[in-house]
């Protein structure tokens, strides 16, 4: 068995332990070991020394694997909680832009549309003001369910933060996803939100932009939320 690195002071110990589990003399020093693993004494002193450390030895690496194995899973939990909004069981705004860029780099190679639609709630802070914090949380949760329901599998959906919210659909030019914001924006409308004894129904804009394959993931959204704020000022002004 050939150990890497730094053999002879990690190999004494484990032999060592060996030793004092096989209750060996206490006059056998570590540098007797060595000698009797790296120069030999006679087969039937050694093979039973020998035996015992690498059991260990091997016991040991185990150990290590299965701890390595956990600290893995531990941290796939944790980088996957990093891309979730704490409120919602949607991705939050840094994971819905790094799939942007990863759909964006996808229709650049196959040249397949893609496009981004970028949602805002009207009147959001006048729930939180005459309703609290919970009731508008409750809301927030209700666009967020309402989205997921209505999208494909293949499509991305994101909370970017406060009562904005993006889907990214996948096959779908700029006039697709213009028809798709109008049907996901009467899908959140359909019904009032409720907290309680409080019902209230909910409004929502919405802009649209390509997922062009020579602008930057920000880009785009910077071109759907002027689309999308741009929409709710000419809804306000009727």
């Amino acid at each position: 068995m050939k150990i890497s690195g730094a053999r002879n002071q990690p190999f004494s110990d484990i032999r060592r332990r060996a030793l004092a589990k096989a209750g060996a003399q206490a006059a056998v020093s570590a540098s007797t070991v060595d000698k009797a693993a790296f120069l030999g004494l006679s087969e039937d002193d050694l093979t039973p020394v020998v035996r015992s450390a690498v059991q260990t030895l091997l016991t040991e690496i185990d150990d290590l694997r299965g701890e390595v194995g956990r600290l893995k899973g531990r941290l796939s939990e944790m980088e996957g909680l990093a891309d979730r909004d704490p409120l919602t069981p949607l991705l939050n705004r840094r994971a819905l832009v790094r799939e942007l860029g990863r759909i964006r780099t996808f229709a650049a190679r196959y040249g397949s549309p893609a496009s981004l639609i970028y949602f805002d709630l009207d009147g959001f802070k006048l729930v939180n003001d005459r309703f609290g914090h919970a009731a508008g949380d409750a809301a927030l949760q209700a666009v967020a369910e309402r989205l997921a329901a209505q999208v494909r599998e293949s499509d991305v959906v994101g909370r970017m933060g406060g009562d904005e919210f993006a889907v990214i659909l996948v096959q779908a030019d700029k006039t697709a996803a213009e028809a798709k914001g109008q049907a996901l924006a009467r899908a959140i409308e359909a019904q009032p939100i409720t907290f309680g004894d409080w019902s209230a129904p909910l409004h929502i804009s919405f802009g649209v932009a390509d997922v062009a394959p020579d602008r930057e993931p920000e880009a785009i959204v910077a071109e759907a939320d002027a689309a999308m704020f741009a929409r709710k000022r000419a809804r306000q002004a009727k």
